[in-house]
């Protein structure tokens, strides 16, 4: 059984160095749990990966929880979920609190931009080593390849194309049926979704039995989106900045760009952005101390969902891998998976190349149009370099991370149009 001291020092250290998104974080515990540690296998993890790309909420999140209750149950799910999250947190109310409170942080900016740079790296070996592992034969080779045209040129809603995948994979798989694991006891099941839900939602009752305006708003808009975030922080981004600053009005557009802006370059989930609406929009009113307590209500109505759902749906995987149409459906839905991280990769990679990226339509096409001008080839040059190092030299990843986020700065105290 693994000692709960590793626990926590593994996933202190993962929550510390995730940066650069769900492609990112997937690919680095992949790195540290399956291929260092050994803590689980390949099977186990690109099961638990499809599963939890189904589940609405951030999915490397979601991910980091199922591995720690896999390890130790409920606790090491606490565990592992929480240091996933709190240190981005952080680092996202320090931000936060300085942006509210003297505007824009441009060294923290060029600090984490440099990191970027090396994210880049990693995100592409992980396409490379996950690709080698998740691709077997040339069915799976074709459904990673149509997930990836599907979100690259058609712009295609990502559930419907993990949909389509398990569709596709559930009714071509084979019926050789041997005997399944036992079934989960329904009754725990439904326990621990009452429990969590609960949990959850009392805080958002308190809020409007005592009718407490602004967070009685933030906790209410928060929840719902908890629950409609299908396809991870990438999908609902565009619909949540709209509604922000068009409908409820607690952001300009400015600050909510800013905003992005600073969660994509921070440890954690991307969907921390939120914790950043919840203090801005608490602060307008109210000062810091009212901008904690939205930042306080944001993280918890966001993610105390993800819990829930990996602790009533954690027993199931088991089960369902293998039932030989339902292990059929997530087979097919890892390898759409890859398509998916394809596309991240791509995705992530423009907007870190090249300082302006836009989107143009072919008809029913739509293309990531970069602008060729605004290339920036000094964080193209700390790519390079930081590849060399992880990749040929072996250094450790926080010694990489390191290099990449001082170049970043020299960059731009040096160079700033080259970052």
């Amino acid at each position: 059984m693994t000692p709960f001291s590793d626990l926590f020092r593994t996933f202190g250290h993962i929550g510390l160095m995730s940066f650069g998104g769900p492609a990112a974080q997937i690919a680095l515990m992949h790195r540290v749990l399956v291929d260092e540690r050994k803590w689980l296998t390949e099977k186990e993890y690109l099961s638990a990966l499809s599963f939890c790309m189904l589940l609405p909420g951030p999915e490397a999140m979601q991910l980091a929880t199922w591995s720690g209750w896999r390890l130790r149950g409920t606790p090491g799910g606490l565990v592992a979920g929480l240091l996933f999250v709190l240190p981005g947190a952080l680092v996202v109310l320090a931000l936060a609190m300085t942006y509210a409170a003297f505007g824009q942080v441009p060294l923290m900016q060029a600090l984490f931009t440099g990191v970027q740079a090396a994210v880049a790296v990693i995100v592409i070996e992980a396409l490379l080593r996950v690709g080698k592992r998740a691709l077997k034969g040339r069915a799976a080779l074709a459904i990673a390849a149509l997930a990836f045209a599907a979100l690259f040129f058609l712009n295609a809603p990502f559930p419907l194309v993990i949909l389509a995948a398990g569709l596709w994979g559930y009714a071509t798989a084979g019926q050789d049926t041997g005997p399944l694991p036992p079934a989960p006891r329904a009754t725990h099941t439904a326990r621990t979704v009452a429990l969590w839900a609960t949990i959850w939602l009392a805080p958002l009752a308190l809020l409007w039995a005592t009718d407490a305006g602004i967070l009685k708003d933030i906790a209410t808009f928060f929840a719902k989106l908890a629950i409609l975030t299908f396809g991870g922080a990438y999908a609902v981004l565009a619909w949540m900045a709209q509604a922000v600053v068009e409908d409820e009005g607690w952001l300009t557009l400015r600050q909510m760009m800013d905003g992005l802006g600073l969660a994509e370059t921070t440890p954690g989930p991307l969907i921390l952005v939120t914790e950043f609406v919840g203090y801005m929009a608490a602060h307008r009113q109210g000062g810091w101390t009212l901008g904690l307590a939205g930042a306080a209500v944001t993280l918890w109505m966001t993610f105390v969902p993800s819990f829930l759902m990996i602790f009533a749906g954690a027993p199931w995987i088991a089960r369902i891998t293998a039932d030989p149409r339902l292990a059929g459906a997530l087979s097919a839905i890892m390898a759409a998976v890859v398509g998916v991280i394809a596309n991240l990769s791509v995705w992530f990679a423009a907007h870190v190349f090249f300082a302006q990226v836009g989107r143009t339509d072919l008809g029913p096409l739509t293309l990531l149009t970069p602008d060729p001008a605004s290339f920036r080839p000094g964080l193209a040059a700390l790519a390079i370099l930081s590849g060399w190092l992880l990749l040929r030299r072996h250094w450790p990843l926080p010694w990489v991370l390191a290099v990449a986020a001082g170049g970043g700065l020299a960059l731009h105290a040096l160079l700033p149009a080259m970052a």
